[in-house]
């Protein structure tokens, strides 16, 4: 396990699985790999997420059956105490989530910005190689 400070925010429905809330929906493609790969790289994972009570009960669990396991969940490190003196807001250095401007980015993408593994674009045949 390699040593990685980041703490990585994720939403869960219309994210990890397709908006089917109350229900859990399927796993958008590549979700779980990529939070797994994550967490092997160190990365502190934050389930951030509007479900609460037996529906977050049951998508945590449906984490943990696909092998991802939170570093906290709807809080941002795992012995914080819900204080109404303070902001909701979560703690993380980033958010991955399907209500940024443009949408979800998809886990692809994800994956090659966060992991770093950039895959080359092919080379764009231009007007002159027809006549080569």
């Amino acid at each position: 396990m390699k040593s990685n400070n980041l703490i990585v925010a994720i939403d869960f429905d219309g994210t990890v699985v397709k908006d089917a809330y109350p229900k859990i929906g399927k796993p958008q493609l590549f979700a779980f790999e990529t939070l797994r790969k994550l967490n092997l790289e160190g990365y502190r994972l934050v389930l951030w997420t509007y479900r609460s009570g037996q529906k977050l009960d049951e998508a945590v669990s449906f984490c943990k059956e696909n092998g991802v396991e939170f570093y906290a969940i709807n809080k941002s490190f795992p012995e914080e105490e819900f204080d109404p003196k303070y902001s909701r807001k979560i703690n993380a250095d980033i958010f991955v989530d399907d209500r940024n401007i443009g949408g979800f980015i998809g886990w692809t993408a994800v994956y090659r910005q966060l992991l770093n593994h950039d895959i080359k674009p092919k080379k764009k045949k231009g007007f002159l190689s027809f006549f080569k």
